[in-house]
């Protein structure tokens, strides 16, 4: 009994010295909980579309993005710029950053389709060569196609981007959201693309970048 009186007794001292026994009520605010500081992560969307194709010497004005932060607007820092006076694709990025140096980024890509490219037509199935399946292009303007099965895989059917052939025989997949066999829309890209339009047949060759592809460098033959 003494020591359990005793125990008591140490306990309510320590509640009593230190205020461990009262319940901590935080004080809070739009910044701060307690001493800690409340970080707002910044919220930024590209205004319009997210690819955007022109023709060369067209007028372009960028619609830029949105940004806030805890609900109030911050203006976003575009980088890169578009000259529609020279045929290539262009890649633009916006980021919003908010006071703790923490950011969120967005993008647009303009592809600029060079008038020198009006008489070509690369539309037909090509071939890749390590297993034959079939990819397919189909023009739907000037320098735009559609291409189904751009890995050249056999589980690529029914996976449909779009190809620019912006100027002389130079080809390119633009980034841009595609959806995949599955319905699932994602963002894809390419890299080493090339054409050989004088070759016999012609053919061409690019890294399919989406998931699930990999990096490798994929080689196809018109049919």
């Amino acid at each position: 009994m003494t020591r359990n009186i005793l125990s008591l007794f140490i306990i309510t001292a320590t509640c009593l010295t230190l205020g461990a026994c009262r319940k901590y009520s935080p004080v809070e605010s739009d910044t701060h909980v307690g001493i800690s500081k409340i970080t707002y992560y910044p919220i930024i969307s590209t205004n319009g579309e997210y690819l955007i194709i022109l023709d060369q010497g067209a007028a372009y004005t960028d619609a830029g993005a949105t940004a806030t932060v805890n609900g109030q607007p911050i203006t976003p820092v575009v980088s890169g710029s578009v000259n529609t006076a020279v045929p290539a694709v262009y890649n633009l990025t916006y980021t919003a950053t908010n006071d703790d140096g923490f950011s969120a980024t967005d993008w647009r890509t303009v592809v600029v389709i060079g008038n020198d490219v009006a008489s070509n037509d690369y539309s037909g199935s090509y071939a890749r060569d390590v297993n034959g399946l079939l990819s397919t292009w189909t023009k739907t303007a000037k320098g735009v196609y559609n291409v189904d099965n751009p890995g050249g895989a056999g589980v690529g059917f029914g996976y449909v981007i779009k190809v620019v052939n912006y100027t002389g025989s130079k080809i390119a997949i633009p980034k841009q959201y595609a959806t995949d066999p599955d319905g699932v829309v994602g963002i894809v890209s390419g890299a080493s693309e090339t054409y050989n339009a004088t070759a016999t047949p012609p053919k061409y060759s690019w890294s399919f970048l989406a998931g699930g592809y990999g990096t490798q460098v994929r080689n196809f033959v018109k049919q």
